[in-house]
């Protein structure tokens, strides 16, 4: 069917894919161009050695003889040399289960908490090899803390509070573990100037306002480390604040000193903990050369009853050396500084591995609890290191910790939230690149930083065959003895070479076979590219199969050119015998410059706007003024009218700001003065753009000009050479103007209320109308009025 054939055809271009990428492999042992077992076991772990006598055929080269092995197999090879890599452990004592409460106490030498603790290594060039640690936090695991204080003049409150930290925190740690003890120490700063005044009344009390201070010094170990909390707490009690000049301190002394005495300081090879306590910051390397200090510090112990006798001596040390002996002598650290320097030695944290910090407060009554919780957050952190590794050795880590989160990388070596009795896992990888020099075993260390426990490792090459120890020294079957027959092939004495060792170097001379692999008048043989066997020039292989020696005389190469952004030849070219060859539209030693001009066209059409050359692909803008990338922003300017306006009416008219100036100043451009302007030129007569002004003199008449840069690069200007002026003004229309004004708006005003006064007149008027429509009158006479004519009726005619 259809689906059969087309899984039919996938599986085919499996094939074919899987036997193109296995030639590939293979081809890197043949490429290597190994003369010995021992070359070819060192190029890859795929690699092999064929020790038949028989397997070369007639001027096959005996590299030949290294191939991947399953090609070695098809070619019918019987013996192949492939040795492989191996782990063995040693020792591998458990990890310890152990109660706090439980009768049996161990000593800190008699418990386990890594596993294995020793193991033996052997590895091939390219094969790693993989072992498994576990790590398991120990019940009651023995603690040595050491605290160390900044008696500066600021601490004295603080002094106060610790008088009775040895009992308060002893009983704390009895919490988490049964075996205790702490010590104390103090610091102030070196005694030279400028840290401390050396006035004899200040080096006896360098206090003031009357404050008894006891004598400035550097670091002065108090107390060894104890498990008697009241003897803390006395000796503490007799302790005096000192002080000094400067803001930073010399804590980093202090710390050093701390670090590698182990003796006077009483160190066990258990968890040791280190408190740093103060409220300023820190003097490091260089900072010495303020009091005439140049020696850089020794990282020794210079303890003189109890106290560093060396401190005018040697300068601070650095972060680094504070690290590296911190690490050496597996402390960790605690600094327990004030709110204000908290983000410095956060900084200084994350420099130091397995170190807290913590916020003390002003008169350290929280350094108790600051101790507890740094301690806590510590010892819940398993971070692996390892010692320096030999060349070409690398490794890598994978770690397996609590609720199945894995971590690789950078992760891979450390777990956290590890509480007691959690148990966690690595997964340790080891790869050599190539056999040391000497071929020698090494041995490495790896354990977990702040931990007094670790594991060795005992490093062993591959470096050569088995074979090669049954190899025939002075064989007759390699020209006369020339060599050691081993592996099935010559393995030519020094200054022999070839197949079987016919060619010495000592017997060629110039004038015979050396002479043709000598370029003339050069004294290198191949160039120092390649080996001269037998007259001809046999090129040196690179690792990297893309990168030839190539030449007669081993003289060329293909990537040894100018490289142009990290890339060969630019990457628009391609490298032949160290020059580049470059592509079309580049040119350059490193075919960095292109020579396409249309990236450095401005809108106008002009390239880089008549302001700069286009130089490979790029405006350089020859005005300062001009920016980007044709040269047309100009932030500054003001516009082109307004630039050339004094100088074209300088040279124009001679009037202007730069009438004084205007030879020496505006002579940068050819002025051509037309009649009119429809005489100026117009932007359709011209192959290249131009710019109309319309500009004003101080007398107010106007001036018209047009601005152009030639495709030559030449400036013009076409100017009218007459001013526009305007005309004075026409006085008499203008008085008439504003009479026949006045009196048009007086009678214009008068009509107005006379309109106005008919309306209302009409208004009152027809009010008046209404009103008397409306009115009723009484029709009874007045009394007070007597008519003049006197009526008389008859009774008797009455209603007759």
């Amino acid at each position: 069917s259809r689906n059969d054939l087309l899984l039919h055809f996938v599986f085919l271009s499996f094939l074919l894919l899987l036997t193109h990428i296995m030639n590939d492999d293979g081809s890197i042992c043949i490429k290597a161009n190994a003369q010995s077992c021992g070359e070819c076991i060192q190029v890859s772990e795929i690699c092999g050695w064929c020790t038949d006598e028989t397997f070369l055929s007639e001027g096959e080269s005996k590299s030949a003889r290294c191939d991947d092995v399953s090609y070695l197999k098809k070619k019918n090879c019987n013996n192949i040399e492939n040795p492989r890599g191996r782990t063995d452990v040693i020792q591998n004592k458990s990890v310890t289960i152990r109660n706090k409460d439980g009768n049996i106490k161990l000593k800190p030498e008699e418990i386990t908490q890594i596993q294995p603790q020793k193991l033996k290594v052997t590895l091939r060039s390219g094969e790693p090899q993989t072992l498994d640690l576990k790590f398991k936090r120990a019940e009651d695991y023995p603690i040595d803390l050491y605290y160390l204080m900044d008696l500066s003049f600021s601490m004295k409150d603080d002094l106060e509070n610790v008088k009775n930290l040895g009992t308060h925190l002893m009983r704390e740690m009895r919490e988490i573990t049964s075996d205790f003890r702490i010590g104390f120490g103090s610091f102030v700063e070196k005694t030279v100037m400028p840290y401390i005044s050396t006035t004899p009344a200040r080096l006896i009390n360098p206090c003031s306002n009357n404050e008894n201070c006891t004598s400035p010094f550097s670091y002065k170990n108090v107390l060894k480390l104890t498990s008697n909390g009241e003897k803390f707490n006395d000796l503490v009690s007799k302790q005096q604040i000192s002080g000094n000049l400067d803001s930073p301190e010399g804590g980093f002394d202090a710390i050093m000193q701390v670090a590698v005495c182990e003796e006077q300081i009483g160190w066990r090879n258990v968890t040791r903990l280190l408190v740093f306590s103060t409220d300023a910051g820190f003097h490091f390397a260089g900072d010495g050369k303020l009091g005439g200090i140049v020696l850089p510090n020794d990282g020794k112990c210079h303890l003189e009853n109890d106290v560093y006798s060396m401190s005018h001596y040697y300068d601070y040390p650095s972060i680094a050396h504070l690290v590296q002996k911190l690490s050496d002598h597996n402390i960790q650290t605690i600094f327990a500084v004030t709110e204000e320097f908290q983000p410095v030695y956060q900084e200084l944290k994350n420099l130091i591995p397995k170190s807290a910090v913590g916020t003390l407060s002003s008169n350290s009554s929280n350094v108790i609890k600051l101790i507890i919780d740094a301690y806590n957050s510590l010892s819940s952190e398993v971070i692996l290191e390892n010692s320096k590794l030999p060349e070409g050795v690398s490794i890598s880590y994978k770690a397996f910790c609590k609720n199945g989160v894995q971590g690789t990388e950078d992760n891979g070596r450390k777990c956290t939230n590890i509480s007691i009795g959690d148990e966690v896992s690595f997964k340790i990888s080891i790869e050599s690149q190539k056999c040391p020099s000497g071929g020698k075993p090494e041995v490495i260390t790896v354990k977990p930083l702040g931990f007094n426990e670790e594991v060795s490792i005992e490093l062993n090459f591959i470096c050569d065959c088995e074979c090669a120890k049954k190899g025939e020294p002075n064989s007759p079957k390699c020209h006369g003895g020339n060599g050691i027959f081993e592996c099935g092939a010559c393995k030519c004495n020094e200054g022999r070479i070839g197949r079987e060792c016919e060619c010495s170097k000592d017997e060629v001379r110039s004038d015979d076979l050396d002479a043709n692999c000598r370029k003339p008048n050069s004294t290198d043989i191949c160039s120092n590219n390649g080996e001269c066997l037998c007259g001809t020039c046999e090129c040196k292989k690179r690792e990297n199969p893309a990168e030839v020696y190539s030449g007669k005389y081993c003289e060329c190469d293909n990537f040894n050119c100018d490289r142009s952004g990290n890339l060969l030849c630019g990457g628009h070219g391609r490298c032949e015998c160290r020059k580049c060859i470059c592509d079309a539209n580049y040119t350059g030693n490193a075919c960095e410059c292109s020579l396409d001009e249309s990236t450095c066209l401005a809108k106008n059409g002009q390239l880089c706007n008549g302001r700069g050359k286009c130089e490979c692909g790029i405006c350089k803008c020859e005005d300062p003024k001009f920016q980007g990338p044709t040269c047309e922003v100009c932030p500054t300017c003001p516009g082109v009218c307004t630039e050339h306006k004094d100088c074209v009416q300088c040279r124009a008219f001679g009037d202007g700001e730069k009438k004084e100036m205007c030879q020496k100043e505006c002579s940068y451009f050819n002025l051509i003065k037309v009649k009119e302007r429809k005489d100026l030129p117009q932007p359709t007569d011209q192959s290249f753009p131009l710019t109309h002004c319309k500009e004003k003199d101080a007398n107010d008449c106007w001036f018209y000009y047009t601005y152009a840069i030639t495709k030559n690069s030449t400036k013009e200007v076409f100017v009218v050479e007459k001013l526009d002026c305007p005309s004075g003004p026409d006085i008499i229309p203008i008085v008439a103007g504003v009479v026949a004004g006045i009196v048009l708006i007086g009678l214009a005003l008068l009509l107005i209320w006379k309109l106005l006064m008919i309306i209302h007149d009409r208004r009152e008027f027809a009010k008046f109308e209404k009103e008397k429509m409306n009115a009723k009158w009484d029709t009874g006479e007045n009394p007070i009025y007597k008519s003049a004519v006197t009526t008389v009726v008859n009774p008797k005619y009455e209603g007759k």
